[in-house]
């Protein structure tokens, strides 16, 4: 492919910039709650950039233009639902930042009198869930790489994995911050710049309504979805920023209850505005290109259609989009493993004296396992739809049930997780439920509350307070973070 090299070499560019932002930030890094969570200290600004940037991920990017280009304006789903999960949040949990927790485990843990069995099961979980993300953003920007460069998958994969990764392994989550907010920057201008030069080529928006079947230009691309499959894909993308474990961290590691607040509303008004841009881009593709592999269209773009200079901002689009997910995901991912599922497995925490040690290997081995997760997947969206179905929708609702509902018990969270997870499988495994429903996400949740409720109703109430609760918490987790910071 022509310019492939000069792609190749805009890329290590980019991911020099990255390390060199880490090196600047690692000064700072002195204990273990630096590295995980910044110090506690993250303003508007910080939070604002970080979050939207991990909002305008991998599949509000590259899968949100797939998706538009096969099902037109329903491309914007993804960041209305988005959207919408940033709004609930500030409603529903943003006030967990007085708390001081370090993970989403302990969070759901408290709500249940900090049972252990809620925290080891949630962890292992979690765990997972954020391995799961993180192989989404590698299987995203490797199938990118591979098309601008001509390179196997394979091995873009690995580059994309060690991209991300020596950065955050430096600098860790401030450097995750700060690359965020570099990251986010390339990424709006990038697809601003993209909605613009394709709308050009095409002939203006009207070109849509003239030349795209009457489905894909139907409000939200109701009409080529159908309106349960629409539904369920908003709701599946707001599931997953409530009970993704990297947006709680954003929660964690912010200044106070107000920084949150603040933070995520204009996260959540940008990426609203965002949300139409790849849907755009993913209908010009289509009418430019009508017979190209959906899942390469917006590197077509880059690489087919602009000259050489608007392809590299292109690139660096791109490239943002993975990183900006992948970095959060990733160190949100070692904090559960160091905080959770270390103890989970050995009775105790990590020394304090050696925990940004730990942290960095931790990393390594974390990247490593999303990468073997990610080999073999191709489809973004099915898979962190698939995904979030089938794993966090119990999450979600152990975390609303605990939080809200008194009678809620810790059987009624295990229940809960149990009850979306089966439910989920039994829709997947079943082609005609599947169709109808889009994805498993809304008959997922309805059986995790049922399970929930029910289990709950038929076991004791807890005989633990809140406050009983906290104390125990705050008493395992002065182990491990070194100068907490409160906030209200």
């Amino acid at each position: 492919m022509a310019n492939a090299h000069h792609y190749l070499i805009v890329f290590i560019g980019f991911v020099v910039l990255m390390i060199f932002v880490g090196i600047w930030v690692s000064k700072r890094v002195h204990t273990g709650e630096d590295f995980l969570l910044g110090g506690r200290g993250l303003n508007i600004p910080l939070l604002l950039g970080t979050t939207f940037a991990t909002l305008v991920g991998t599949g509000s990017s590259m899968g949100a233009v797939k998706f538009g280009f096969e099902n037109g304006w329903a491309g914007a789903l993804y960041g209305i639902g988005g959207s919408i999960g940033m709004f609930l949040m500030i409603g529903l949990f943003a006030d967990v930042r007085k708390y001081n927790f370090m993970t989403f485990s302990e969070e759901l843990s408290f709500y249940y009198g900090a049972n252990k069995w809620v925290k080891g099961f949630t962890s292992i979980l979690l765990f997972v869930a954020s391995i799961g993300w993180l192989g989404a953003h590698i299987l995203g920007g490797s199938l990118y790489l591979a098309w601008i460069t001509g390179i196997e998958l394979f091995w873009a994969k690995v580059i994309i994995s060690f991209g991300f990764a020596i950065y955050t392994l430096i600098g860790g989550y401030l450097a995750v911050v700060y690359t965020d907010v570099i990251q986010g920057t390339i990424l709006f201008v990038g697809f601003v710049v993209l909605t613009v030069l394709t709308l050009g080529k095409i002939g203006g928006i009207s070109a849509f309504a003239q030349k795209l079947p009457e489905g894909m230009t139907s409000f939200l691309g109701v009409g080529q979805m159908g309106v349960i499959p629409a539904l369920s894909l908003a709701l599946v993308i707001a599931v997953g920023v409530l009970a993704t474990p990297s947006y709680r961290h954003r929660i964690y590691s912010s200044a106070n209850t107000n920084v949150v607040k603040k933070g995520f509303f204009y996260s959540g008004i940008l990426f609203f505005i965002f949300s139409f841009f790849p849907a755009i881009v993913g209908m010009s593709a289509h009418l430019l290109n009508p017979g190209l592999d959906s899942a390469y269209a917006f590197p077509y773009l880059a690489t087919e259609i602009f000259p050489f200079w608007i392809g590299a901002l292109i690139l660096g689009a791109g490239l943002s989009a993975t990183m900006s997910s992948g970095d959060s995901d990733a160190i949100t991912a070692v904090t559960i493993l160091l905080r959770d599922v270390y103890q989970l497995f050995t009775g105790k925490l990590p020394s304090q004296d050696n925990m940004v040690f730990y942290s960095r290997v931790a990393l390594f081995a974390t990247v490593l396992c999303a990468f073997i997760f990610s080999v073999g997947a191709t489809s973004i969206i099915d898979y962190i739809s698939q995904f979030i179905s089938t794993v966090m929708s119990g999450l979600l609702v152990a975390a609303l049930l605990g939080k809200f509902w008194a009678r809620a018990t810790w059987q009624g969270a295990i229940a809960s997780l149990f009850g979306g997870s089966l439910t989920s499988f039994a829709i997947l495994v079943n082609d005609s439920l599947l169709q109808f429903w889009g994805n498993p996400i809304i008959p997922s949740l309805v059986g995790a509350f049922a399970a929930g409720i029910f289990v709950s109703l038929i076991t004791p109430r807890q005989g633990i307070t809140p406050e009983e609760a906290l104390r125990k918490l705050e008493k395992e987790r002065a182990m491990v973070d070194v100068g907490t910071k409160s906030a209200s």
